[in-house]
């Protein structure tokens, strides 16, 4: 067996192992466990998921049971409520069942899109990683992840305060996240933060002003917005070690996704991606940044890699994951060096 094949086996057995397991546990807290395998197979560590699903086995509660079906007319009334949990995976089951998962992901994607914020945005990063497995390859327990995804984001969503109407002037995406407002309140949790953004003063223009030229491509732009955010995170990070990685890795995930849309919903796509961005950045960040890290001599993907999978902690393999993806745009070692402060941070 080649290993491709073997990787993509090992990675499928993985979510056979998580497909009677629920998105959440505690009634709350977002099960990591799909997206953190995910993550470890494409980088080449595909022996070790079933020893580190092992080890997050005691954070994985059983799939909620359904209460009443959801009809194809009667999506809207259900859309973000988390009692429905188990109802929005029976719902999209029977979808994926039914047609392409390419067909039931045009169709929900706009619907999901408004409420990207679900879930403290692990509904869409969920969706990302699944997208990008299935882009390597269509397997039955992927189209199942996949599922599992969307009914999450669907249970969970939850939308942004909205942007102004604009034009704004064409900005870069670091002077654009050095823009953002800071919400006056940082002592609870994403939902009292986010719910702050409707009264923050500048928030409507920050979130209205896309980054980039208007006249410049969706992915290119997209891509840069996550660039912006991996470097950012290297001075502002400590402010929020784990919650300010989603600056990072929710554009991204929609980035992986836009391959499997079609072309008229990528602007709206991007729109959605910065506006979370932003807002994670507005919920977390710091007032003052420090100073940048420095790559330690030596330090390589493979070792950042390596250092992440022995961290077993999840958020530490999808920054990294993340930075990855950056790095080899032309990130250069200030990105590794990013990746290995946030180890250190995420782990301290």
């Amino acid at each position: 067996m080649s290993v491709v094949r073997m990787t993509t086996a090992l990675l499928d057995e993985a979510y056979d192992r998580l497909r009677h397991t629920g998105p959440e546990r505690s009634g709350w807290l977002s099960n990591h466990a799909p997206m953190a395998v995910e993550c470890l197979a494409r980088h080449g560590h595909g022996d070790d998921l079933h020893r580190w699903l092992d080890g997050y086995a005691d954070r994985l509660e059983e799939r909620p049971r359904g209460i009443a079906r959801i009809t194809a007319d009667g999506w809207r009334d259900p859309l973000g409520d988390p009692v429905r949990t188990g109802d929005w995976l029976d719902h999209f089951e029977r979808e994926l069942a039914g047609e392409p998962w390419r067909t039931v992901l045009a169709r929900w994607w706009p619907r999901l899109l408004p409420g990207i914020a679900a879930g403290a945005t692990h509904g869409v990063i969920r969706v990302g990683h699944a997208v990008r497995a299935l882009l390597d390859a269509e397997t039955p327990p992927r189209v199942t992840e996949l599922g599992h995804g969307l009914a999450y984001w669907a249970a969970r969503w939850q939308p942004l305060a909205a942007p102004g109407a604009g034009p704004y002037p064409a900005t870069d995406p670091r002077s654009a996240l050095d823009a953002v407002p800071r919400v006056p309140d940082q002592r609870h949790g994403i939902r009292a933060r986010l719910a702050q953004l409707a009264d923050l003063p500048g928030w409507p223009a920050v979130a209205g002003a896309v980054p980039g030229d208007p006249a410049g491509s969706v992915p290119a732009r997209l891509a840069a917005v996550v660039d912006a955010a991996v470097v950012r995170y290297g001075g502002h990070g400590y402010a929020d070690p784990v919650m300010l990685v989603h600056a990072a890795t929710v554009p991204n995930a929609v980035l992986r996704t836009l391959p499997a849309l079609p072309a008229t919903l990528w602007v709206p796509s991007l729109a959605a991606a910065w506006a979370a961005t932003a807002a994670v950045t507005a919920a977390y960040a710091p007032a003052r940044a420090r100073t940048a890290p420095v790559a330690r001599a030596g330090t390589g993907v493979r070792d950042l890699v390596d250092r992440a999978a022995a961290s077993g902690d999840p958020h530490v393999i999808k920054f990294v994951d993340t930075a990855i993806d950056t790095y080899h745009r032309g990130g250069g070692t200030a990105t590794l060096a990013v990746a290995d402060r946030a180890i250190d941070d995420i782990t301290g």
